[in-house]
């Protein structure tokens, strides 16, 4: 058990690395658009939360796939790799059709949450701009995620450093322009992203041709006809995962909509907290795609004891990962929020917001190394069922009363302390339910056979 927690933090470390990589992409838009103008951050507080509900919900969908080709690599089920992989190509490609129409019609969400007037043709044309970035990134996901399930994802993160080397003058040169072209603005921040996108997705087709690594697992034979019973399986592990992910993502989106209205300086405020937050919750991910990599590996293996003894490891590394990025951002939080903007009042309103976000952390932490874990049973209704109720309800519901009408005792705050108040609560009650669930499905699991499993599949 030393090696798997060894072979756990090998492969969430290299995870980590990547997807930090992809974070500093919007860490890099965020400070662009902070030093070029707070009006221009708080179009992105909205736009970024816009883009991020969509593509982190469709990338859940297909990051649920994990499992299925972590186990036929447990089973030593090589060719049909290949095979499964060039099928949810056509559950990738009803995603990225949805996504984009989603990402180009936004007024009527805009007008419904509030957003002002002034802000919403800025937070339109970054939208249509990023729409067009949305199909090579999913693309990308989905052989991200076969890297993953095989416990190779070294060469995605190295695509995604190299994005970053691009990403970063990128941005900076579009938004304030510079050797003949215009100052952009934040629109310069969207066509940075849409070019390393396709630049990313260009290399991984590459690789994925050229490296011997890749060859056993005929990834390149011509795609077969729709193999419906198959999508099926793929649709009915993936799309409660995905809405999963919607509902917790969209409580943040809407979070930052609402906020909106407070004015710019609290929509500035927010994106600093938020934005710290996203990149934390990109070790709990980490650990979480790789945790659930071994345990679908052994459970393809026909070995669940192993399973739920790499299980028990990746918990333990995920709480106590949390509770030193927690206590970070608590002692730190003057200077994290400094990075962001010199504008005092923005500055004092993001460290206090910090204070709030260290909590939310640790309970954000170990709701996602559950809900990978779970996903390795196929139990993905009842995590839903428990969003809805918790993010949505009690979360978001919640704190829209405690921030503009009063909830209980409470006045109305007036303030995005109260999104982030209820936020914490409504996701600590989700981790403890999900911990419990986790408890009595790994403990009663059977051995598993390949993609056909359907243990826990009732749940």
């Amino acid at each position: 058990m030393t090696d798997e927690r060894r072979i756990i933090a090998g492969h969430a470390g290299t995870v980590l690395v990547g997807q930090l990589a992809v974070m500093a992409f919007g860490v890099t838009d965020t400070i662009v658009a902070g030093r070029y103008a707070e009006d221009a951050l708080a179009a992105l507080s909205v736009g970024s939360a816009i883009f991020i509900s969509v593509f982190v919900s469709l990338m859940g969908m297909l990051q649920a796939l994990l499992p299925i080709w972590a186990e036929l690599h447990g089973g030593q089920k090589t060719s049909e790799v290949g095979a499964s992989l060039r099928q949810s190509l056509y559950l990738c490609g009803a995603a990225i059709v949805a996504g984009m129409a989603l990402l180009l019609m936004p007024s009527q969400l805009l007008q419904w949450t509030g957003v002002p007037e002034a802000m919403r043709g800025s937070v339109e044309q970054y939208l249509a701009v990023l729409a067009f970035a949305l199909p090579p990134a999913l693309l990308f996901r989905l052989f991200s995620t076969l890297n993953q399930s095989l416990g190779k994802p070294r060469l995605v993160t190295w695509l995604q450093i190299g994005a970053l080397a691009v990403k970063l003058p990128l941005s900076i040169w579009l938004t304030f322009g510079g050797a003949g072209v215009p100052a952009l603005g934040l629109e310069g921040c969207a066509w940075a992203t849409l070019t390393v996108n396709w630049a990313m997705l260009g290399c991984a087709i590459w690789v994925s041709r050229r490296q011997a690594f890749y060859a056993p697992y005929r990834l390149w034979q011509r795609i077969e006809a729709p193999d419906w019973p198959q999508i099926g399986r793929f649709a009915r592990l993936g799309v409660p995962a995905g809405l999963a992910v919607l509902v917790e993502v969209t409580s943040f989106t809407l979070m930052a909509l609402f906020i909106a209205r407070l004015g710019t300086a609290s929509a500035a405020a927010h994106q600093i907290a938020s934005n710290l937050t996203a990149v934390a919750y990109m070790f709990p991910l980490s650990l979480g795609i790789a945790t659930s990599a071994r345990v679908s590996y052994w459970l393809g293996a026909g070995d669940p004891a192993a399973a739920r003894r790499v299980c028990r490891k990746g918990f333990e590394m995920t709480v106590l990962c949390a509770l030193a990025w927690a206590g970070a951002m608590v002692l730190f939080r003057w200077r994290l929020a400094g990075l962001y903007s010199d504008r005092p009042a923005v500055v004092a309103l993001a460290a206090t917001l910090l204070l709030a976000t260290a909590g939310y952390h640790i309970a954000d932490a170990v709701q996602t190394l559950c809900v990978f874990v779970l996903r390795c049973y196929r139990v993905t209704f009842v995590p839903l069922l428990l969003y809805c109720t918790l993010l949505w309800g009690v979360g978001l519901g919640g704190s829209y009363l405690l921030a503009y009408r009063g909830l209980g005792p409470w006045t109305a705050m007036q303030s995005p302390l109260a999104f982030w108040l209820m936020s914490a609560l409504a996701l600590a009650a989700t981790a403890l339910l999900f911990v419990a669930l986790l408890w009595r499905t790994v403990h009663r699991s059977q051995p598993t056979d390949g993609c056909a499993s359907s243990a826990g599949s009732a749940a």
